[in-house]
């Protein structure tokens, strides 16, 4: 299952966000630094309404949503990458992560302690990237140490140490190591070094619930900041959407409504983070139940088959296909297949986001 790491520093919502994103989590949330020390991991349902749709065609018993885990990581503080704040404990736990989402505060409350003495996203920013910078330099300029003698006569030597002088360069120049354009055996040659900055990552700014339809000027200075990295940025309240963990379903929209959203920003920061990270669904469906699927994208029909189990992969044959909005325009899946819109995939099929398929194969 992929994983996702909430970043950022002390008192700035994380575990708050966290406890919202996953409804019964654990993860204590209060007004110090390092509150939480050992990473809460909780999994959490990707919002999709395709799959309500799907199971009233097939009159389906169940819905199982794809998901993918939250881990909630402790605060970090400047001197991280030197150890500070028990820094180097928690840099290894975003190395274990997918993806980051870096939670900024851009709300003032004056029971609500800022390490820094006032909320300045882009200072905060600027502290988190910078840590998590001098963590791949420091491994980085190791590594280069260690290779540059075996470069000399070794040919996967010499483009691991190509790769790894473009890194140091670039860290050295204040760029993340997502920002560094390497080519394909460079990118293979450093592919498991697990580098901080090298992870996609989307920033979630943290408002107060007067600025959640609207933003705030400190959410702008954080849309600045992500458009130089290419990143996204998702509004979000964890103190609303805390709240809204204790209401019943049929008054959550009330609440939203009343200020001025559709819905929270944990759907929003959900999806986002799932796109981030390069994923698809498919989706299956029949009477038993109404099911949606992860895999990366690009991935073959047999990939998608071997998702749901092993042996479709090996044995597979083919792929009924149809697309969703096809099947729903349709009514049935009979009258899809009347109609022409179910196709019959082989091995090369590339599956597309939102492909309801049955898979054919050998036992």
């Amino acid at each position: 299952m992929l994983r996702a790491g909430i970043v950022g520093l002390p008192n700035v919502g994380k575990s708050t966000l966290f406890n919202a994103v996953v409804a019964n989590a654990k993860a204590q949330a209060a007004n110090f630094p390092f509150c939480t020390i050992e990473p809460n991991v909780g999994v959490v349902a990707v919002p999709d309404a395709r799959l309500d749709v799907l199971a009233k065609i097939s009159s389906s018993e169940q819905i199982v949503p794809t998901r993918f885990e939250f881990v909630d990581i402790a605060g970090l503080v400047k001197g991280a990458s030197q150890g500070e704040g028990l820094g180097n404990q928690f840099l290894s736990h975003i190395r274990e992560v997918d993806a980051i989402v870096h939670v900024v505060r851009c709300f003032e409350n004056d029971d609500i302690i800022h390490v820094s003495g006032s909320v300045d996203p882009a200072r905060d920013i600027e502290i988190i990237n910078l840590e998590l910078a001098l963590a791949d330099l420091s491994q980085v300029d190791r590594r280069i140490d260690r290779t540059r003698k075996q470069a000399r006569t070794n040919k996967e030597a010499k483009i691991e140490l190509d790769a790894l002088e473009k890194l140091s360069a670039a860290l050295n120049e204040g760029k993340a190591a997502r920002q560094v354009a390497f080519n394909e055996e460079e990118a293979a040659a450093i592919s498991a070094f697990g580098l901080l900055t090298q992870k996609p990552i989307i920033y979630a700014a943290n408002v107060s619930e007067d600025d959640l339809a609207t933003g705030n000027q400190w959410v702008e200075n954080v849309r600045q900041i992500a458009a130089q990295d290419k990143a996204q940025v998702v509004i979000v309240s964890a103190q609303v959407e805390s709240e809204l963990v204790d209401l019943p379903p049929e008054d959550r929209e009330d609440f939203l409504q009343s200020l001025g959203v559709a819905e929270g920003g944990l759907k929003s920061l959900i999806r986002a983070t799932y796109e981030i990270l390069g994923l698809r669904t498919f989706l299956t469906t029949g009477p038993k139940e109404t099911r949606a699927w992860t895999i990366r994208a690009g991935m073959l029909a047999p990939q998608a088959a071997g998702a749901i189990h092993s042996d479709f992969e090996r044995g597979f044959i083919r792929a009924e296909t149809v697309a969703y909005k096809d099947l729903v325009a349709a009514g049935t899946m009979v009258a899809a297949k009347e109609k022409g819109l179910l196709r019959s995939e082989g091995k090369d099929y590339v599956v597309q986001e939102g492909d309801v398929m049955l898979f054919r194969f050998n036992v």
